[in-house]
């Protein structure tokens, strides 16, 4: 059992989309059961519980993320806590959430977990966390086991979603983030500054190096707006099955960052059991430090994208039938097991 303490004062109840991650199987209304929260987050209040005391507390936690306080100009009550943590010889664990990071203070004794920005200008203090998602086996396709992809010469690479390498696309993504870029260093906001690129055009590469290989079967997508830019709940529905069913359908996944430096779409391929194809744009991934990734990924670097055939079947030919239908299935439980709300929290400790 691992006893939590969070800062009341610090909590806002109506912002529950700024709330810890940990903290949301817990803060809930009164009708909501451990059975509820086990089948929805994958986690118990046999594992966690909620304590009043900080001198009984394993874990301290910021209950809002940090883009929340810095926002409300709170930053200075956070940085108070963090102080009176020291003193019972404990470290704070906080958050930032969304695409862009926000310029917080550093802090020795306050960990941040965060799924954007550029690992090498990070501090160690920085660690990453996944995307939390919605099983997409058990809600898009009503089942509890993955689909089987038998092994074949030539794999089927997939990949939907938008992409677009027009000039005048480039440009409007790239002068967006340049403006953005030059709000923080005159002090306009406090959204950290982004590489300058257009990360449409960055996917639309990446799928015409796979589109112009013989020895692989592009199984591709591509939307010039996002969800094909739906707007009726009829055309969301159409869009997600197309989605997870390009999915089911493909062996392998192209992941490359969106507006924020990472990828909801790689951890939704871990939960199909599928292998991620992962393009790192200088990525912060959850427990590099446990997880093996290279095992579980076509790991390209963003200088290699000119090499992408060549490293799919490097890894594809490395594996013999058997041994692909096993990653497959590693995959899936690496996402039940380490990669869900619950899995990386308890993997965490």
């Amino acid at each position: 059992m691992i006893s939590i303490y969070y800062p009341k004062v610090l909590l806002d109840p109506n912002r529950r989309g700024q709330l810890f991650p940990l903290l949301k199987p817990f803060i809930k209304g009164a009708s909501f059961s451990d059975k509820d929260r086990k089948a929805m987050y994958h986690i118990s209040d046999k594992e966690f519980q909620l304590v009043d005391d900080i001198t009984r507390a394993d874990w301290l936690i910021l209950p809002m993320s940090w883009n929340y306080y810095v926002k409300n100009k709170l930053v200075q009550k956070t940085i108070d806590f963090i102080e009176k943590s020291k003193q019972q010889n404990k470290k704070v664990y906080s958050f930032t959430n969304g695409d862009f990071g926000v310029k917080i203070p550093e802090n020795s004794n306050c960990i941040v977990l965060r799924q954007s920005g550029e690992k090498s200008k990070l501090p160690s203090s920085h660690l990453g966390i996944p995307s939390f998602i919605v099983d997409p086996i058990q809600k898009q396709h009503q089942r509890k086991d993955i689909f089987i992809n038998e092994y074949q010469s030539k794999p089927v690479i997939g990949f939907c979603g938008q992409t677009n390498d027009s000039v005048y696309n480039s440009l409007k993504e790239i002068s967006r983030t340049f403006f953005r870029n030059l709000k923080f260093k005159i002090g306009v906001t406090n959204e950290l500054p982004q590489k300058i690129q257009s990360t449409s055009k960055l996917r639309a590469k990446v799928l015409s190096e796979i589109k112009n290989s013989t020895k692989l079967t592009a199984n591709f997508i591509e939307r010039k707006k996002y969800r094909a830019g739906a707007t009726t709940k009829e055309d969301r529905i159409k869009t997600t099955k197309e989605f997870y069913d390009n999915m089911r359908d493909s062996d392998y996944i192209v992941a490359v960052r969106g507006a924020g430096n990472f990828s909801v779409r790689f951890y939704e391929a871990l939960a199909m059991g599928r292998i991620p194809v992962f393009i790192n744009t200088d990525c912060i991934l959850p427990l590099e430090d446990k997880i093996d990734w290279k095992k579980h990924v076509v790991w390209v670097e963003e200088n290699e994208i000119n090499q992408l055939e060549k490293l799919i079947l490097a890894f594809h030919y490395q594996h013999t039938p058997e041994e692909f239908i096993k990653v497959q299935e590693s995959n899936r439980k690496l996402w039940e097991e380490q990669l869900t709300l619950g899995g990386f929290f308890k993997t965490l400790l």
